[in-house]
């Protein structure tokens, strides 16, 4: 692969989005449900890749990935955005039962890892190791009082970790979270990340869940060890907010957004001007509109998708390629969105304790 097709791929971590990027209503190995709560205006999209077929269409594992958008998360709010922590805690709670992490049928507390994936000296990256500051720890309570204390009180066996990125440990986050579940012996892994978007419109205002681990910095094209049950052993769930989106897919949509106004604007102009010459050239022509119309819909095709693609990629080379852009009250969002995840965490594992 030459360095400007790595350069210039639109990425995105959200199975929604990638769905959207698939033509088609019905793809082989996929399902796809979604629902909306009025009372909330809660939007949740459940994206569920189910075989191999699946795998290829989407290039994501098989599992489960659940979208939860909510247009208030762009908004700070003093509740910290209850309604969506309750609408994620209900999810998770889900995710867990349909592995079997349950209190009634475990017999004692589900004991959950919890890691705060990225860089805190990076605000966009930060909100993983934000969640650890708000994140209730109470295995130490086990270990000091003894294993009934937990199940006693109805608390969850919860610990937490920060492993930092490779430049400041040397180490893959893999390599610390493998050891620590080890030494622990968690039940459950769950992975806090912030994401990248392909739409700039679902920054800060979109959560994903899923059961299929993560791969840290896949977003940004930095590929690292993957945190998943096939590296750790255990069932590991991620929940991730996109926080950066590619300068590349900004462009790409604008082109996209341009082409349809060229369509709607200059191309019925210019179709209305060919017609009248059609017209006169050949006045037996079917006058019926049928041929008019299917004229129209070849000519409308003024910039296919790829085309778009190359023109996106020949107006960025080379400086803004990989450039990534993110919200400018980043700081803010990440601070509140921080404890609408931890919430969710709480509210999800308490309650299943």
């Amino acid at each position: 692969m030459r360095q400007a097709d790595v350069e210039f791929t639109v990425r995105t971590d959200l199975a929604l989005e990638e769905r959207e990027k698939v033509q088609g209503s019905e793809i082989p190995g996929i399902r796809m449900r979604e629902w909306e709560k009025e009372e909330t205006g809660i939007r949740v999209t459940e994206v569920a890749v189910c075989d191999e077929r699946g795998e290829k269409a989407l290039g994501k594992p098989v599992g489960m990935y659940l979208t939860v958008e909510a247009a208030s998360l762009a908004k700070k709010d003093d509740d910290y955005h209850r309604e969506v922590s309750e609408e994620l805690a209900g999810l998770l709670r889900g995710m867990l039962k349909e592995h079997g992490l349950e209190t009634e049928k475990m017999g004692r507390p589900v004991r959950t890892l919890v890691v705060g994936l990225g860089n805190p000296e990076a605000t966009p990256d930060a909100l993983g190791p934000k969640v650890l500051e708000h994140l209730q720890a109470t295995r130490h309570l086990e270990l000091e009082y003894g294993t009934d204390f937990c199940r006693k009180h109805g608390y969850p066996v919860l610990s937490g970790i920060t492993p930092g990125v490779m430049a400041q440990t040397g180490m893959e986050t893999a390599e610390i979270v493998k050891g620590i579940v080890q030494e622990t012996e968690p039940d459950a892994v769950i992975v806090v990340d912030a994401l990248a978007a392909r739409s700039a419109g679902r920054l800060g205002v979109t959560v994903q869940l899923s059961d299929t681990g993560i791969q840290p910095g896949s977003g940004v094209g930095n590929h690292r060890s993957g945190l998943t049950e096939e590296t750790l052993g255990i069932p590991v769930f991620a929940i991730g907010i996109p926080m950066v989106v590619g300068a590349a897919a900004i462009v790409y949509d604008t082109v996209g957004a341009m082409t349809e106004v060229l369509r709607e604007k200059i191309g019925c102009d210019v179709l209305e001007k060919d017609d009248e010459v059609m017209e006169a050239e050949d006045s037996d022509r079917d006058r019926n509109g049928e041929k008019k119309r299917k004229s129209r819909e070849k000519k409308l095709e003024i910039l296919r998708v790829e085309e778009s693609y190359e023109l996106v990629k020949e107006l960025l080379k080379p400086d803004l390629g990989p450039m990534y852009v993110t919200p400018h009250d980043i700081d803010e969002r990440v601070d509140f969105l921080s404890f609408t995840i931890s919430e969710a965490i709480h509210e999800a594992l308490f309650r299943t304790a």
